[in-house]
């Protein structure tokens, strides 16, 4: 096994004061410092983005935060984690969680959106948005309006062979279905997706 497939390293930070508790990930030991420090600073940021929806979201009051993580994918050099915050403020019916996610290279650092992934001109929202809108109807998704297409910047994240396409509560669905996520194989999209991107790197059976 080459040494830029093994597992990144990940440590656990803490943002800890007065109501709120937030976990979030940082990569250490990467080769490419610079490329650690690339990751790790966008990941600050959108910990930061989360804490900041929250506040605009949230009615005056004492409000408490959680934040947490998901490891997504670890491997093959590619690093995908889901960053959660969940918040809630008295007398709110209920709490709000968001979500974001960060899908990266971590030999070079770049962090990837959603057209990276594909060929460039090729129409990955309609092929996409093709595969949720059967997915809707075959697991009886209830929409809060008939599904229509993703955004070109949809959130995602890599897991092993799948692309997972999701959206934020209320974005589509009512609030108790949660957040509404779409595996899409690695195989199934293998016509139009970057030879150079992540999901080439995962489909690969070596």
């Amino acid at each position: 096994m080459e040494m830029n497939q093994l597992p990144t390293t990940v440590l656990t930070r803490t943002i800890s004061r007065p109501n709120v508790t937030i976990y979030y990930p940082q990569v250490a030991g990467l080769a490419n410092r610079q490329a650690e420090q690339n990751i790790n600073q966008t990941l600050s940021r959108y910990v930061q983005d989360l804490i900041n929806q929250q506040y605009e979201s949230q009615v005056p009051g004492t409000t408490e935060m959680q934040g947490s993580y998901e490891i997504k994918n670890n491997q093959r050099g590619i690093f995908s984690v889901t960053l959660n915050n969940y918040a809630y403020t008295p007398p709110m019916a209920h709490g709000m969680t968001y979500m974001m996610s960060l899908t990266a290279d971590v030999q070079t650092g770049q962090v990837f959106s959603l057209r990276d992934l594909f060929k460039p001109g090729s129409d990955y929202v309609k092929v996409l948005s093709d595969n949720i809108k059967t997915q809707i109807a075959n697991r009886h998704i209830p929409t809060l309006e008939p599904f229509k297409a993703i955004r070109p910047d949809q959130d995602f994240y890599v897991a092993d062979k799948a692309l997972v396409i999701y959206f934020q509560l209320y974005e589509i669905t009512p609030y108790y279905v949660g957040f509404p996520m779409f595996p899409i194989s690695v195989f199934d999209l293998e016509p139009i997706i970057s030879e150079t991107g992540p999901l080439s790197i995962m489909a690969t059976n070596s």
